[in-house]
């Protein structure tokens, strides 16, 4: 793959991003009428959100071409998306559609070679999806897993505590996610982290915050009871500590960013007395709004080493003043140097702290989160129409958006 032409015609791509997705999708239903039955078209919105991510995933793919962890990025990826019943058939009907929309918003910036580099590039993204695909289905695993709701615990009117019973127990990784979809609206997945440590039973906790307009949400927060079956794709993600985690650890959640950050202190309460140095800043939009403090409180009582900052806005404030008060407070701890960072929670606050973080002295390859799609009003300055298609959403406090690239 060439890197640079890669980017140089992205960026071409860019400033038509919302065309060009909406392209792709339109050739890819129009030439290849098979694939429509992989997508919730009963849906519109959800389809909006679907080509949301999809900019979003060849933003993360374009911005990593040297990574050498994108091999393995691209097989977890090829793993996760068995849940959409997904066969090389597709990949090669999404490769053309992709090439063939590229081509129409590139004017004359599209020639020979340029599409000799993307077909390239999209062969080798494929190849290495196809065999984490593959491998995962040698491993036996389903493409997957029923969970009966065997509890539900609802925190005011928008946000519900679910615990989950997989039908056959589900590997991973405290501090990973999950793709959840309801029988009921077959089709439509969102990734919510699982909220506790594996234990002995197999039961997992999903917090769900209600988002606006948000059809599985809405479903799950006010209309799931304890009987019901839920689907939970492939567990994803990187915010997870070694075991036994000895070093220093910072973190910081926000809203139900806290859900991967209990299940980590979940963790290091089980394994032992952990490290020696451990402090947590919690940031909600108000006092209200901390709403798991019966199980923090249990978790100070495990790990006494835990110094715990909780952050709300002033009474009567936006909840924009929770962000400032979280950067303040930050700025005057010391020893960053020393510590593993695990940060989580709305994504335009997740992208503001991990800038600071490097300049407060923190190593940003122990700066540990998932990449997200930013949702919230984005940056002050004047946005690209592909920062534009990415930004629209407001920002949800209760729930990490849809993670790119699911």
């Amino acid at each position: 793959m060439d890197p640079d032409i890669l980017r140089t015609s992205f960026a071409v791509v860019e400033r038509r991003a919302e065309f060009a997705v909406k392209y792709f999708y339109s050739y890819l239903f129009w030439h290849h009428p098979g694939v429509r039955a992989l997508f919730p078209l009963d849906f519109p919105e959800d389809m909006e959100r679907q080509r949301d991510r999809l900019f979003a995933a060849l933003t993360h793919v374009v911005a990593r071409l040297e990574d050498p962890g994108l091999p393995g990025y691209l097989g977890e990826l090829g793993r996760d998306h068995r849940k959409y019943l997904a066969e090389p058939e597709h990949y090669t009907a999404v490769g053309e559609s992709l090439l063939a929309a590229f081509a129409a918003v590139s004017g004359s910036a599209w020639n020979a070679e340029v599409e000799k580099a993307w077909g390239e590039a999209y062969t080798a993204v494929a190849d290495a999806m196809l065999e984490g695909a593959r491998q995962a289905e040698s491993d036996g695993e389903p493409p997957w897993w029923e969970a009966e709701v065997t509890g539900r615990v609802r925190h005011g009117d928008s946000l519900a505590v679910l615990t989950l019973r997989p039908h056959r127990p589900l590997p991973y990784t405290a501090g990973q996610h999950v793709g959840v979809c309801s029988p009921r609206l077959p089709g439509v997945w969102r990734p919510y982290s699982l909220a506790n440590a594996p234990r002995s039973d197999h039961t997992v906790d999903l917090h769900v915050g209600l988002v606006e307009d948000g059809v599985l949400s809405d479903l799950l927060v006010r209309r799931t009871r304890e009987g019901d079956t839920l689907r939970l794709g492939a567990p994803g993600g990187r915010m997870t500590l070694g075991t036994p985690a000895e070093d220093p650890v910072t973190f910081i959640a926000a809203g139900t960013g806290w859900a991967p950050v209990k299940a980590l202190l979940e963790q290091l309460a089980a394994d032992g007395p952990g490290p020696a140095e451990a402090r947590l800043f919690l940031v909600a939009r108000d006092i209200a709004h901390l709403y798991d403090r019966a199980a923090l409180g249990d978790l100070r009582t495990r790990l006494p080493q835990l110094d715990v900052t909780a952050i709300t806005p002033a009474p009567g404030r936006p909840k924009e003043q929770a962000t400032e008060r979280l950067l303040t407070a930050l700025g005057n701890r010391a020893n960053w140097a020393r510590h593993t960072v695990c940060l989580a929670g709305p994504p335009r606050l997740v992208d503001e702290v991990a800038e600071l973080l490097p300049l407060l002295g923190a190593d940003p390859g122990r700066i540990l989160h998932d990449p997200l799609p930013p949702t919230g009003g984005g940056p002050a300055r004047p946005l690209g129409p592909g920062e534009w298609l990415l930004h629209r959403p407001r920002p949800h406090w209760h729930r990490p958006s849809a993670r790119a690239p699911d």
